[in-house]
């Protein structure tokens, strides 16, 4: 829960989806991290995160894919100007504002966002098999519970958080200098977060 919990560029993308295009999009937001934590969870199982922690090429590849990433999350968010609404036919889930982003779409970014970070891969590595017994004849069932349990607090807690952005969504949508300094503000995050994965070491 502690893990989770805290604030990282999962949460940050799904608060983002929550106040930009509502309720419905926050829960698609916090099911596509959820979802980008599943090649992390079959790369600890198999033994591949053994071979990303040791060879510093295949780290730095997908560290790197994952800074481009956040850079090009910020240079949009940044650069976009598209108005929000929220009106009477508005149900919470962005369909009052003009040509909102599909849901394939929220969650492709999810995913790709969660996919791209490969401390993630590090961490279900390191932290996994320190509940798994030695000598544990069925190890590998007991982390994929261990995964489902923690994919399941991720997409509890996100969902959570992007609904709480939801709900104050009116409030800060009718303020156009908010919205323009809400976006500003995201920007900067995710290039902040683009220079604290660039530093990461293994």
């Amino acid at each position: 829960m502690v893990v989770v919990a805290t604030p990282g560029t999962g949460a940050l993308y799904t608060v983002a989806a929550g106040l930009a295009r509502g309720a419905r999009a926050s829960v698609v937001a916090a099911l596509g991290c959820t979802l980008g934590v599943v090649p992390h969870m079959l790369a600890a199982i198999t033994g591949l995160a053994a071979l990303l922690h040791a060879s510093a090429v295949a780290f730095s590849a997908i560290k790197y894919l994952g800074v481009a990433y956040l850079l090009y999350l910020a240079w949009q968010t940044w650069r976009d100007r598209t108005p929000l609404h929220v009106d009477s036919g508005d149900d919470g889930d962005g369909k009052g504002a003009p040509a909102p982003a599909p849901g394939w779409a929220v969650i492709r970014q999810a995913v790709l966002i969660n996919v791209l970070n490969p401390k993630l891969t590090v961490f279900f590595f390191a932290f996994l098999p320190q509940f798994v017994p030695a000598g544990e004849p069925n190890g590998w069932l007991r982390m994929t519970g261990l995964s489902l349990v923690f994919m399941a607090v991720t997409l509890v807690v996100f969902a959570a958080y992007g609904l709480f952005a939801a709900g104050v969504r009116a409030q800060v949508v009718s303020r156009p200098r908010v919205v323009l300094w809400m976006r500003r503000t995201f920007a900067a995050t995710y290039v902040g977060l683009a220079g604290r994965l660039a530093l990461q070491q293994r």
